[in-house]
């Protein structure tokens, strides 16, 4: 088929992806009331439309954490990203860095942190979550840090985990339990299976040998299952920012007091995300918390968004409403079970050439030129 926008993307991934994997990625908490919100939000917000000014020698360059980006977008740490595609997490990795965006590594990953970063030379990004084990997540720390790592993303909204419907009727497990309906689903994924049948990455890389309790698929899922933090607080940020040494970042801020909170305690960066509605259900869309959070913390600290990107367009949104930079998540993991490596690629490349094109048409030429002056009032949140 042919792609012309992540959509197309989407449903080429709908046909290659087991089921099972496809809805993990495309699905939210509940009634998904949050999961659509951060999507229909930001479609419902309108660009002013310049004419007869100077579009030529646009520049779509700009910095996050002081790193060199081709565009104000980052790969977010999606989980799993593996059983998309084989390998899945190395070829999103490869192609971040032929861009020249940074790509996130999810702690529950498929490929563990050693293996992404001995197929890469750009120094990726590492997730944590912070779990009962204090002892394995320090030395999490100090393999991303040993890897190379130029940056640590802490998730703070995951202490206890949202139902996602769709996870449960697929009985989602990781490889899938040979079920009848799984079986079926897996005969029509041809190439999806041959890609699996050619890699040893199959589980948990992250964690699978650096768990003593972890020594099988049933014992490892039972462990992760039961070592989400219910007592994370602020007050555990310092020894992570101690044992880090590096460049934190605290993703799921949807507050600006939880903003505010984050720079006291050492945040680098704060992305405003409610984790693509994928935890509490009937919170606010990501762009709509947005403009809030950046007025809680002004130049204190950078901010960035997830939540709901699709299109170039919608970075240019976030952008004009102050944040430093976007992540995609489900728009890459389209393109990585649609074609792998090739895939991720082509979501690249169209949100690239729809932002430009986009800033063109709005009468601008530097991505960092951009206010919410290119915005229609009253369409937008403030």
């Amino acid at each position: 088929m042919t792609i012309t926008c992540v959509d197309d993307l989407q449903r080429l991934a709908r046909r290659r992806v087991p089921r099972m994997f496809y809805d993990y990625a495309d699905s939210g908490s509940w009634t998904e009331t949050t999961y659509r919100a951060n999507e229909t939000d930001l479609a419902a917000i309108r660009f002013r439309q310049k004419v007869m000014v100077d579009m030529s020698n646009r520049q779509l360059g700009t910095t996050m954490l002081g790193e060199s980006l081709a565009m104000p977008v980052a790969i977010a740490p999606t989980g799993l990203a593996g059983m998309q595609h084989a390998d899945g997490e190395i070829l999103a990795a490869r192609a971040a860095e032929r861009f020249g965006i940074p790509y996130t590594l999810s702690t529950m990953s498929i490929c563990s942190i050693e293996d992404v970063a001995a197929h890469t030379s750009r120094p990726i990004w590492f997730q944590l979550y912070v779990m009962k084990d204090k002892d394995y997540i320090a030395r999490l720390i100090d393999r991303a840090r040993a890897a190379g790592c130029s940056a640590l993303v802490l998730t703070a909204d995951l202490q206890i985990m949202g139902q996602r419907h769709k996870d449960v009727i697929n009985g989602l497990s990781v490889p899938p339990k040979p079920t009848l309906p799984t079986i079926a689903n897996l005969a029509t994924k041809w190439r999806w299976g041959l890609g699996m049948l050619r890699t040893k990455r199959r589980t948990f890389g992250n964690i699978a040998g650096h768990v003593d309790d972890a020594t099988n698929l049933e014992s490892l899922a039972a462990w992760t299952a039961s070592q989400f933090d219910t007592s994370l607080s602020w007050d555990d940020i310092k020894w992570i920012k101690d044992r880090w040494g590096g460049k934190l970042i605290i993703k799921g801020i949807m507050e600006p007091e939880d903003a505010r909170s984050a720079v006291d305690a050492g945040a680098d960066a704060i992305i405003v995300s409610n984790h693509g509605g994928r935890q509490l259900d009937g919170a606010l869309s990501s762009i709509q918390a947005l403009p809030g959070i950046v007025a809680a913390v002004g130049d204190r600290v950078e901010v960035h968004m997830d939540g709901g990107i699709r299109s170039g367009q919608d970075v240019l949104k976030a952008i004009a409403l102050g944040a430093r930079g976007v992540y995609i998540g489900r728009a890459y993991l389209y393109g990585l079970g649609a074609k792998g490596e090739e895939g991720v690629n082509e979501c690249l490349e169209i949100i690239r050439k729809e932002l430009d094109t986009t800033l063109a048409l709005c009468g601008l030429r530097d991505i960092q030129d951009v206010t919410s002056d290119i915005l229609v009032p009253g369409t937008y949140p403030q």
